[in-house]
C-alpha cells in the first residue's frame, strides 16, 4: 500500500473494488456517486471489476512442503499490485446471502499467501491505509453486519483504518438511485 499521505503532502489512491454480478449494478451506482461526491481533491482512483480479473481457488500450503506459495501471475499479479499502490481499498460489494460476494471473499482469502510473498511486505505496506464498503441490500441495514463485520475486522487484522460502509437500498437496477438516504449519505462518505 503507498505510503500514508499526511495533510496536503500527497493525492490518497482509491482502489474501488467491484465484486458485483452485474456491471452497472446499485452498488457501483452508489460508489460511483460518492466517489465523484465526496473524494478528498486531488485523490486519484482506479476501478476493477474482480469478475474481468478472476482468481483461481486459494490453497493453503502453509504447511505443504516448505510452505512457499508460487509467485504471482495474471490476475493474481494485477490485483496484488494495485491493491499495494492504493492507499484506500473500497470494497464495491452488494450483499449477497448477508456476506460477501464470492469474487470478494476469495480476493480476500488471497490475502493469505500475499503475506507470505517473500519481498512483498504485504501486511507492512497495507498498514495505516484504510477500507471501505460500499453496498446495495434488499433488507434492512442490520442484515449487511456479517459483511461489515468481515471488512471491518480485516482492517483492524491488518493495522488499517475503517472507513465505514455506505449502505443503499435497492433490488433493481438503479433502485438505489431513489433512496434519498443513501443519496444524502453519499455526498459526504469519502470525506468524514
Amino acid at each position: 500500500m503507498a505510503d500514508q499521505p499526511t495533510g496536503a503532502e500527497a493525492p490518497r489512491t482509491f482502489l474501488f473494488l467491484d465484486a458485483s454480478a452485474r456491471a452497472g449494478g446499485n452498488s457501483e451506482q452508489l460508489a460511483r456517486l460518492a466517489a465523484e461526491a465526496s473524494l478528498p481533491a486531488g485523490s486519484e482512483q482506479r476501478w476493477l471489476r474482480l469478475s474481468e480479473h478472476p482468481l483461481p481457488p486459494f490453497e493453503d500450503l502453509r504447511h505443504v512442503g516448505g510452505g512457499r506459495y508460487p509467485e504471482p501471475v495474471g490476475h493474481e499479479r494485477t490485483l496484488l499490485d494495485a491493491t499495494l499502490a492504493a492507499t484506500d481499498l473500497v470494497f464495491v460489494a452488494p450483499l449477497y446471502w448477508y456476506s460477501l460476494p464470492t469474487s470478494a471473499k476469495l480476493y480476500l482469502d488471497h490475502w493469505s499467501s500475499w503475506l507470505r510473498q517473500p519481498g512483498a511486505d504485504f501486511r507492512a505496506r497495507m498498514r495505516g491505509g484504510t477500507v471501505w464498503g460500499v453496498t446495495a441490500l434488499a433488507t434492512e441495514d442490520d442484515k449487511a453486519e456479517p459483511l461489515i463485520g468481515t471488512l471491518r475486522l480485516t482492517a483492524e487484522y491488518m493495522g488499517m483504518r475503517w472507513g465505514g460502509a455506505l449502505l443503499g437500498n435497492g433490488t433493481r437496477p438503479g433502485d438505489v438511485l431513489r433512496d434519498e438516504r443513501a443519496l444524502i449519505a453519499a455526498k459526504s462518505f469519502f470525506a468524514g
